[in-house]
C-alpha cells in the first residue's frame, strides 16, 4: 500500500464503477483501523503525522469511491480523461433543450406537485445516464463516451438540488 495508489487499489476494489458499498465500508474500517493516528501514539509525533496523513488519505479514498458521480468522474480521470480541464464536446442540442425546459419548468412552478412531477421526470433521466455511464465504464470500456452523459449527471445533479430547495419552500 502506497499513498499514492489509486483509491482502487488502496482499498482493495477492482478499478469499476460497479462497486459493493458493503465491501467498500468494510474496507475503509479496516484500513482506518490499521492507520488510526491514535494506534502510533507512543511512536512519537513523526509517525503520528504519517499515520494523520495515512487516515486523511483513506478518508479521501472512501469519500471519492462512495460518491457514484464522483467515482464514475475519477474512472474517466484514471484512463485520461479527465471531466474537468480537458476538451470538452458541444452538449447535443436534445440535452440542451431538455435542461432548458426543465429550468423554465421549475421557475413557473407555483405548487409542490408541479415540482414533484418535474422532480419524478428528473429522476427517471437521471437513472438512464446512471446506467448509460456505468455500461461505458464497466461493459464497453470507454471512459471517453461517458464524459458528455457525466455532464449531463451532474446538471442533474444541481437540478435536484434546486428542486428539493424549491419543495422546502413551498412546503415549508
Amino acid at each position: 500500500m502506497k499513498l499514492d495508489d489509486d483509491d482502487f487499489a488502496l482499498l482493495g476494489l477492482p478499478r469499476r464503477f460497479a462497486l459493493d458499498e458493503a465491501t467498500l465500508g468494510e474496507r475503509w474500517r479496516e484500513l482506518q483501523s490499521r492507520v488510526h493516528p491514535d494506534r502510533f501514539a507512543a511512536e512519537g509525533a513523526a509517525a503520528q503525522r504519517l499515520a494523520m496523513q495515512w487516515a486523511m488519505r483513506v478518508n479521501e479514498a472512501h469519500r471519492r469511491l462512495k460518491n457514484p458521480l464522483a467515482r464514475a468522474s475519477y474512472l474517466c480521470e484514471l484512463a485520461g480523461h479527465p471531466l474537468q480541464g480537458g476538451a470538452s464536446s458541444p452538449i447535443p442540442h436534445d440535452v440542451l433543450a431538455r435542461q432548458m425546459h426543465w429550468h423554465e419548468t421549475l421557475a413557473e412552478a407555483s405548487r409542490a406537485d408541479q415540482v414533484q412531477a418535474l422532480d419524478r421526470e428528473v429522476d427517471a433521466r437521471l437513472k438512464v445516464i446512471q446506467a448509460d455511464v456505468a455500461a461505458d465504464l464497466d461493459q464497453r470500456d470507454d471512459p471517453g463516451a461517458a464524459l458528455p452523459k457525466l455532464r449531463e449527471w451532474m446538471f442533474l445533479a444541481r437540478l435536484r438540488s434546486e428542486v428539493e430547495q424549491r419543495l422546502e419552500k413551498l412546503e415549508g
